[in-house]
């Protein structure tokens, strides 16, 4: 036949190397018979004296590796309130969780996160990590450093069930205690954003402990003057968690002060357990 090629010939020899590209394209998984690694999705949940925009120097990172990310708005009303709000965000996420929140969210996340088998993370970022039957007010005194006492607001509001309550501020002199490693000007904007806290909060007892199942981290603020670092690292080795990291100049803000330090633990958890 020679040099002469059929019009089939060519088609045939095309389809071919079409298949072999495709197949050089398809992840090794895939390739395998395994499904492809799904992404979590990260919740991030905020504490007290602050909202969901403490976050977003890490949301930024987050989604520029690709990650979905949510960060719910904690109602600061108590474990009662609290957890069960929190946990119906997570009911209505398709797909695996990791769940990280700050400071008085770290109650509720352990609280929120029992039995939900879609979440397959838990990462404490200057966090309370309470067992069973522990309060905040218990946990933040159980070691010496917390400043935040003499520099909260209390001011009455009216409960629905027409009780009065006492909702904590942060008051302007709250810096050093709170944010110190933050330039004035950016405290200033947390301080007029916050979000308060019920006092009851402190006295609520936690009810369950999803750091005992679901794999943790944990990062210590090593200046922090609202939880002590002694109790962080203390409640950290106590559950066993994973790996723990200390970023020893940080206020209690290490989200805000240090937002890719903290990112790459969200980002360690996400990739272990997905």
């Amino acid at each position: 036949m020679g040099t002469n090629v059929t019009r089939r010939q060519v088609l045939a020899a095309g389809a071919v190397a079409a298949g072999s590209a495709a197949l050089l394209a398809t992840p090794a998984a895939a390739q395998a018979g395994k499904p492809p690694k799904v992404k979590p999705t990260i919740v991030l949940v905020h504490g007290g004296y602050a909202d969901s925009s403490c976050w977003n120097a890490v949301i930024q990172k987050l989604q520029r590796e690709g990650y979905t990310t949510i960060a719910g708005s904690n109602p600061l009303r108590g474990i009662p309130t609290d957890a069960p709000y929190i946990g119906s965000l997570l009911d209505s996420i398709d797909g695996p969780v990791v769940l990280v929140a700050h400071s008085m969210g770290g109650t509720v996340i352990t609280n929120a996160a029992a039995g939900k088998s879609n979440v397959k993370a838990l990462v404490y970022i200057a966090a309370f990590a309470p067992d069973v039957g522990e309060t905040q007010g218990e946990l933040i005194t159980k070691f010496p450093g917390s400043l935040v006492e003499p520099v909260s607001v209390g001011i009455p509001y009216t409960k629905a069930d027409g009780t009065t309550g006492i909702d904590l501020y942060l008051s302007k002199d709250g810096q050093a205690a709170f944010a110190a490693d933050i330039s004035a000007e950016s405290f200033r904007i947390l301080q007029a954003t916050q979000r308060p806290f019920d006092a009851d909060s402190f006295i609520y007892p936690t009810t369950a402990a999803a750091w005992r199942t679901i794999p943790s981290w944990g990062l210590v603020a090593g200046r922090d003057k609202a939880i002590p670092p002694a109790a962080e690292r203390w409640m950290y080795a106590r559950g066993n968690f994973r790996r723990v990291v200390e970023v020893r100049t940080s206020s209690h803000v290490v989200m805000i002060s240090h937002p890719q330090t903290t990112a790459d633990l969200i980002l360690e958890a996400a990739r272990a357990t997905s």
